[in-house]
């Protein structure tokens, strides 16, 4: 068996079930092995972004590393940007190309797809970037990132192989390594956060992305502190937006910024505390901070911190089994004011655009199936819905909230919908985001997924188009000439329907939402609120 052949063999091994990438001369030793019914099913994009953020899509939906395959060169660059956005959002992927091999001077050849130093181009987009040097390291770095993903920040993977590697024979059969558990918190670091509770008068929960596979214990420590919970746009869902103790706003609303300063405690579980989480460079912050991370303690760094690296699901469960809370009563009556005024306020502090994007979306909501999955863009529907819209479950809105990618919605809902084909997949996507990925629209149809999407048309870059006004500058470089979308819907295989009248919106995503198999509902946002 070749090298390369091997390679997807072995992907199978650890449990693969899907490829996405685009074959090329560069890969066809990796193909050969995808030929041979080795239980991987590959996906074909249109392109290696689109492969990529399918990937990503995938990986978000099964909390398993979404596979790549791409060729050497031109394939790794057009799939550096999904490795960004995965690298920003905690996404496990698995990139595999070739690379050309370079001569023993290390000088370069002017070969087909070749680029200086490929490594160098992923490194600063993933958690490593390697290339193989030998045969025998190939499977060598495949368990290192597969280690990676169970054991660290969970981050995309780029390993290279060189040309000749692929098309070489192997003596011997390659096995998975065995992989370990997520590290355990030490007790002690333990005991330590459980004094801090124990005597702390307002503690406050904020909940990250690292905790969307753990929503129930989350709960559990809160209800157990009577305290009040916060998350980060990655962490929406996971206290319900109807539970008493759910402040109701993510982090980086001001109103749910003013409640953490108030807190004497905070917890932070499974986040860094990004910029993109809460835009604000003076955070208020309480003195005492308990933070729990996979990535460990690279957030905050100043006031009394008890720092842990591990599982945070295992330390949360360890922690609800040791903390006892006086007053507990008490306090959750004080937490449940709280957050029932937080809630209530939350609805004062949106614009004018922002109260014409909740009339949509109060009519979405109404219609959207409850075990729906949901993919947005960059577009300004999506924003106000991060901010306001209430979720009941974890992991079922997926936003590129750290790269700030236009064009991953549809694609990455395209993987969302591949990983779980019995839920309904919905697009949020603007018309200038769509066009970044809108090549992926015949494959959605070409595997008759049903996935849907509701395109807020405004014929504009919108937000930079406001951004632009309100920095007193003329707006240039925001309109663009889109195309006939019912066309394009049609000659890509999609259903199609339009909307221009707020009264028109409900039954046009009801009768959306009951169509099988693609479907792509165009709102005219001018239309809807003539100016």
């Amino acid at each position: 068996m070749k090298a390369g052949e091997a390679i997807t063999h072995l992907l199978a091994a650890y449990g693969v079930k899907h490829v996405f990438g685009i074959p090329g001369t560069h890969t066809l030793e990796l193909y050969r092995g995808l030929a041979k019914d080795c239980g991987i099913r590959h996906i074909l994009a249109h392109h290696e972004q689109g492969a990529g953020f399918m990937a990503d899509g995938y990986a978000r939906i099964t909390n398993r590393p979404g596979v790549c395959y791409v060729i050497t060169g031109a394939g790794v660059t057009n799939i550096s940007t999904p490795l960004g956005e995965a690298y920003a959002d905690s996404i496990p992927l698995l990139v595999i190309s070739p690379v050309n091999a370079v001569d023993g001077g290390g000088h370069n050849q002017g070969r087909l797809h070749e680029i200086t130093d490929q490594a160098a181009v992923t490194a600063p987009l993933t958690a490593f970037s390697a290339t193989a040097q030998r045969v025998e390291e190939i499977p060598e770095l495949i368990a290192r990132a597969f280690l990676t993903f169970v054991s660290e920040r969970p981050r995309p993977v780029h390993i290279s192989v060189p040309l000749p590697l692929l098309g070489q024979d192997i003596t011997t059969s390659w096995e998975p390594f065995d992989l370990p558990k997520m590290p355990r918190v030490p007790g002690g670091e333990l005991e330590r956060a459980k004094d801090y509770i124990e005597t702390a008068q307002k503690p406050i929960i904020v909940a990250g992305g690292g905790t969307r596979f753990c929503s129930d214990l989350v709960i559990e420590l809160a209800e157990s502190l009577g305290c009040p919970v916060i998350t980060t746009v990655a962490g929406r869902g996971v206290i319900p937006a109807s539970h008493p103790l759910c402040a109701g706003a993510q982090l980086r609303v001001p109103l749910a910024q003013a409640m953490l300063g108030e807190a004497d405690l905070a917890i932070f579980l499974g986040t860094e505390l990004a910029q993109t989480d809460h835009w604000n460079d003076d955070l208020p912050i309480p003195h005492r901070q308990i933070q729990i991370n996979i990535d460990g303690p690279n957030l905050l760094k100043k006031g009394e911190v008890v720092a842990m690296r591990g599982d945070v699901a295992d330390a949360i469960e360890r922690l609800c089994r040791q903390v006892s809370v006086k007053q507990k009563e008490a306090r959750t009556l004080v937490s449940t004011k709280r957050c029932l005024e937080l809630r209530s306020k939350m609805a004062s502090t949106m614009t004018a655009k922002e109260r014409c994007h909740w009339q949509v979306l109060e009519i979405l909501s109404e219609t959207l199936p409850d075990n729906a999955q949901v993919f947005s863009d960059m577009t300004q529907l999506a924003y106000t819905a991060i901010d306001f819209l209430p979720l009941e479950r974890p992991n079922n809105w997926h936003h590129p909230i750290g790269f700030g990618t236009l064009g991953y919605a549809l694609p990455a809902a395209i993987g969302g919908a591949i990983a779980d084909p019995s839920r309904m997949t919905l697009v949020i996507v603007g018309d200038a985001g769509l066009q970044y990925t809108m090549q992926e629209l015949p494959l959605a149809a070409e595997l008759g997924l049903n996935v849907k999407v509701v395109l807020w048309n405004n014929d504009t870059l919108e937000q930079i188009k406001d951004d632009m006004v309100a920095a007193d500058i003329p707006p240039i470089g925001v309109r663009q000439k889109n195309p006939d979308f019912r066309l394009l819907a049609q000659a890509c295989g999609w259903q199609y329907g339009n909307v221009d009248k707020l009264e028109e919106l409900a039954p046009g995503l009801a009768h959306a939402f009951t169509r099988t198999g693609p479907y792509l509902l165009q709102v005219n946002e001018h239309q809807l609120f003539p100016r």
